[in-house]
C-alpha cells in the first residue's frame, strides 16, 4: 500500500485561506501586525508565484499554510481539511537547501521515505528515479559538503517530489543562486512540475521568476501584508521573456511593487528593473 502511494502520482490539492491575519509581539509586549486578512482561493494543480517587498508577511503566509506557524485570526484548509500542523503531503523547498551535511546525497533524498516506512528495496528505486530526474545519478553517494549550491537545490528538489506531496511550497529555492544556475533549476521545476501535476506555491522576489514559472500571481502590499494584485498567467510554455505580452505583465507588477517599496522609504523610486 505504501508502495503505490509513493510511486503513482498523487492527486493536487487545493489550499483555501480564509481571513487569515498574524500578530507577532516583542518582548515587551509590543504587537506587529505581519499579515492583514488574506484571502486566497488556490485551485488544484496551479502554480502560484506570491510576491511582494522584503518584510511583507510572504515567507509568514507560506510557514502557515505548512503548519510551521499558527494564524493569530482564519484557518487554512487543503481539500476540506484545516491546517492545524505539518504534513508530508504538504512538502517545503527552502532557500538555503535544509540538508543534513551528515548524510549523504542519497541518504538526504531517501529521508522522507524512511519517515513513511517505505521498504528499502522500494525507497532505492525511488531514490534512484528522482536523482536521475534532476541530473545527480553520479553523486548519490556524494558529500552534501561537496556540492555546489545549485547541485544542493537539486538534492532538495528531489527529496520533496520523491515523498509524492499534493502540494510544493517553496520559499525563494533560487534566490542564493547565480542566474545561470537559477535559469536551469527553474527549467526543472517546470518540467517535475508538468509530469507530476503538484500544486505549487512559490515565495520569490524576482518578477520575472514569477512569470517564468507561474500561472497566476499573487502582489502582497507592504506590512501588514494583504493582497494587492491576483492576476492569471496566461502566456503559452516556454515563455519568452522579449515578447511584448511578457514585458506588458512585467511593466505591471512592478508598477505594483515600486508603489508598496516606496512606502518603505516614503518617496517614490524613479523605477525599478527586472531582474
Amino acid at each position: 500500500m505504501i508502495n503505490n502511494q509513493v510511486t503513482q502520482k498523487s492527486s493536487s490539492k487545493g489550499i483555501l485561506i480564509q481571513n487569515v491575519s498574524k500578530m507577532f509581539y516583542n518582548a515587551e509586549g509590543e504587537g506587529i501586525e505581519a499579515l492583514k486578512p488574506v484571502n486566497l482561493d488556490i485551485k488544484a494543480g496551479e502554480f502560484v508565484a506570491v510576491i511582494g517587498p522584503s518584510g511583507c508577511g510572504k515567507s509568514t503566509l507560506l510557514n502557515i499554510i505548512a503548519g510551521f506557524e499558527s494564524a493569530t485570526a482564519g484557518s487554512v484548509w487543503v481539500d476540506g481539511e484545516k491546517i492545524t500542523q505539518p504534513s508530508i503531503d504538504r512538502g517545503m523547498v527552502f532557500q538555503q537547501y535544509a540538508l543534513f551535511p551528515w548524510l549523504n546525497v542519497s541518504e538526504n533524498v531517501e529521508f522522507g521515505l524512511k519517515q513513511m516506512q517505505v521498504p528499502a528495496e522500494e525507497r532505492k528505486k525511488i531514490v534512484h528515479s528522482f536523482l536521475e530526474l534532476v541530473g545527480l545519478q553520479e553523486f548519490a553517494n556524494a558529500s552534501i559538503m561537496a556540492l555546489s549550491g545549485g547541485m544542493k537545490q537539486r538534492v532538495a528538489l528531489a527529496r520533496v517530489f520523491c515523498t509524492n506531496p499534493s502540494i510544493i511550497l517553496m520559499d525563494e529555492p533560487f534566490g542564493a543562486l547565480d542566474a545561470l544556475t537559477r535559469s536551469m533549476l527553474q527549467d526543472e521545476l517546470l518540467a517535475i512540475w508538468k509530469e507530476y501535476e503538484k500544486t505549487v506555491v512559490l515565495i520569490t522576489h524576482s518578477v520575472q521568476e514569477a512569470l517564468v514559472l507561474a500561472n497566476r500571481i499573487v502582489v502582497i502590499t507592504n506590512r501588514p501584508g494583504k493582497i494587492k494584485l491576483d492576476i492569471d498567467i496566461n502566456l503559452p510554455y516556454p515563455r519568452d521573456k522579449k515578447s511584448l505580452e511578457f514585458r506588458e505583465l512585467e511593466a505591471q507588477i512592478l508598477s505594483q511593487l515600486t508603489d508598496e517599496i516606496a512606502k518603505n522609504y516614503g518617496v517614490k523610486p524613479k523605477s525599478l528593473t527586472a531582474d
